[in-house]
């Protein structure tokens, strides 16, 4: 096994790099900050001794783990994204390390009264007797996905230095902006040139995932009437009562917060209003594809109804796709689904099968030609201040790493 040590060094070196991405940005990375934990990787690639160690003018970090057998198996390779999420600060970073976890609260932030309970996150007292990283309560980690690179590289270091494990060629890949869902845009599948990939961004240890929600974004655009408030009776057009108008049209049960499994939603994730105008901006969810463009139609439904109602064009509204269930992709090569499985099962680890409630950079990467399931990397709490990765998931991680590679380089 790994020593705990050099994976909690590594990921801490990590996750004090602030990389959180910008969605308001038009660049890629869409953060000049995000350059600098990419040059670090590389350096680092290098100093383990990866071959073909690149990094492009996107700031894409690709390498290669060469074969160390004879004959001709098919070329994997593993990918994780360095950004993080801009749902919440990554800026200034303290993790602390957790020894011996007891299963009672942690205290992130004795100041400010923040505290990591297992009475709210229950899966906590699944880690009991482990070693927890956590933050002090005013950031993200950045688990997501920073522990899934720490695995990655550190699984490549562990078949360099051991070359009794044998195994195929392995193409490794690290990419910016996952979280503003551009990881995938640039990145270059030909130069990756691999059969098949896994992403190690997943959550609780056993996870593999080989399906996600359809996923689009949706614009509502209200139009009002400023009038002056004193002589206002006939002439104002308030956009901020329409809008709700159009809010309480959907239904109200099919939400993030009334939804699980395969149960798609609609999810309002920001709004802004003023009498003159007021924009809502959703998500829309499903797995199921026919139930995917049913929420597209009833929210151009909706407008078109609440249009006619008030005989006049005050609402607009604009959709726009942005990935796929990648299980239209996968299925057809459903075995590199029962590789990770059969990996997870000999090293002990019991294989949760479950659909993605989210998507991740697999997805895209599917649609663009490279099948690409998801792998547990071993955090919770993704995305705000009460994140926390097992130290021991994170090794059990590397060692699915290992016996995938392993398990692929079998002869047939």
């Amino acid at each position: 096994m790994i020593p705990k040590q050099h994976i909690i060094d590594r990921f801490i070196s990590y996750v004090t790099i602030d990389t959180e991405s910008d969605p308001n940005s038009n660049t890629t990375p869409s953060t000049e900050k995000q350059w600098e934990l990419a040059h670090k990787l590389t350096k680092e690639l290098i100093s383990i001794g990866m071959k073909d160690v690149t990094i492009d003018p996107n700031a894409y970090v690709m390498a290669t783990l060469p074969s160390n057998i004879d004959y001709d198996v098919p070329t994997i390779g593993f990918i994780s994204h360095f950004d993080t999420s801009p749902d919440f600060t990554g800026k200034n970073v303290k993790p602390r390390v957790i020894e011996h976890y007891d299963g009672k609260d942690i205290a992130l932030n004795v100041d400010e009264n923040i505290i990591l309970s297992p009475n709210y996150f229950e899966d906590l007292l699944l880690y009991v007797g482990q070693t927890l990283i956590v933050t002090d309560g005013t950031t993200l980690l950045g688990a997501d996905d920073k522990a899934g690179i720490t695995e990655i590289i550190t699984a490549m270091e562990y078949l360099i230095n051991n070359p009794n494990i044998k195994h195929g060629k392995i193409r490794v890949g690290f990419t910016p902006d996952e979280e503003i869902g551009r990881g995938a845009h640039k990145f270059d599948v030909e130069k990756f040139d691999a059969d098949w990939a896994y992403t190690m961004d997943g959550s609780q240890i056993g996870e593999l995932e080989y399906e996600n929600f359809n996923a689009a974004g949706a614009v509502i655009k209200v139009k009002g009437k400023i009038v002056h408030p004193g002589y206002a009776k006939g002439k104002m057009i308030n956009s901020m009562y329409y809008a709700s108008e159009f809010i309480n049209a959907l239904p109200k049960l099919e939400t993030p917060e009334h939804t699980e499994g395969y149960e798609g939603f609609f999810h309002l994730h920001n709004m802004k209003g003023e009498v003159e105008e007021s924009v809502l901006e959703y998500i829309i969810r499903d797995h199921d594809n026919d139930k995917f463009e049913a929420r597209k139609a009833l929210m151009r439904k909706i407008v078109l109804d609440l249009n006619n109602k008030f005989e006049s064009e005050i609402y607009s509204i604009e959709i726009t796709d942005q990935y796929f269930n990648m299980k239209e992709k996968v299925e057809p090569v459903m075995h590199i689904v029962d590789i990770a499985e059969e990996a997870m099962k000999q090293i002990g680890i019991k294989p949760l099968i479950k659909p993605i409630r989210g998507g991740t950079d697999g997805s895209q990467l599917s649609y663009m030609g490279l099948p690409c399931p998801n792998i547990f990397a071993g955090g919770h709490n993704f995305h705000g201040r009460y994140e926390y990765v097992p130290v021991e998931s994170m090794q059990k991680a590397v060692e699915v790493i290992c016996k995938i590679a392993e398990l692929t380089a079998v002869k047939k």
